[in-house]
């Protein structure tokens, strides 16, 4: 038997029935958290909000601890909140909930950014992560949340009117890119 990283479990050991839950990231999170950020680097998604592999863990959660609270903010971010989606200890995705929205946010990133590590998909847990994501966003004092996908992504779209989200209009971007599907929950 192949013995697993800290904070990994292969897919066929997550307990079917373990409830996910969203959390901010922890000290002990940062092989987990790294092996999750090279997979999804390697699709062309970023997994952590501002992370760069060569930073210090202990700098990185207190780069996303000033981001939630709307501190040191570079150039074009909003204050948001990056959660980890746990199951049973393992980090299987992400949600990043943004508290307000710039100008290009409005057009194509809206108010929550989310992924589910490849392992993990076609399990619910992307639908769990926007559900409890839209449930803090409110908490967070967003009535009214945007959230976008790209047109090609048909899982995303199922997930996105799974949860309630009505399609308000299809963007269209640079020519190389796929369109942005636009969806609001009121």
């Amino acid at each position: 038997m192949t013995k697993q990283p800290p904070g990994q479990v292969s897919r066929t050991t997550l307990p079917s029935d373990a409830p996910l839950q969203l959390r901010l990231l922890r000290f002990d999170d940062e092989t987990a958290f790294r092996s999750a950020h090279q997979v999804m680097a390697a699709e062309g998604f970023t997994f952590g909000l501002g992370f760069k592999p060569t930073m210090a863990w202990s700098a990185y959660l207190n780069t996303l601890d000033d981001y939630r609270r709307g501190l040191n903010l570079p150039g074009g971010l909003v204050p948001a909140t990056f959660l980890v989606a746990d199951v049973a200890g393992t980090i299987v995705g992400r949600a990043c909930i943004r508290h307000e929205l710039n100008d290009i946010l409005k057009r194509e990133g809206g108010h929550i950014g989310y992924g589910v590590l490849p392992e993990h998909r076609r399990r619910g847990y992307a639908t769990e992560i926007l559900r409890r994501s839209l449930a803090i966003a409110r908490t967070n004092g967003v009535e009214r949340v945007l959230v976008t996908c790209d047109d090609d992504n048909v899982g995303s779209m199922t997930v996105i009117e799974r949860c309630g989200g009505k399609l308000d209009s299809i963007v269209h971007t640079a020519a190389s890119a796929p369109s942005i599907r636009r969806y609001w929950f009121d």
